[in-house]
């Protein structure tokens, strides 16, 4: 395995980790993202761009983030 293809997977697992850390921090908070994922084109490129897709969702989904963001802020 060349360098550039061990360090393009490297960072396949690290958006893939951080996609499925997000995931269950927001479940601890009662949000969930349907739509969360790494992002599906990211891996068509020869050096990986890791994109994590946050995706959609409804209102109250967002205001429940907001609410969590806000806390979190300080606010």
């Amino acid at each position: 395995m060349t360098t550039e293809r061990r360090a393009a997977g490297d960072t396949m697992t690290e958006a893939e980790a951080a996609c499925d850390e997000l995931a269950a921090v927001l479940k601890r908070t009662g949000i969930v993202l349907p739509s969360l994922a790494v992002d599906p084109v990211t891996y068509g490129y020869e050096t990986p761009r890791a994109l994590v897709e946050l995706g959609r969702c409804n209102v109250a989904t967002t205001r429940k983030l907001i609410e969590v963001l806000q806390r979190a802020a300080g606010r």
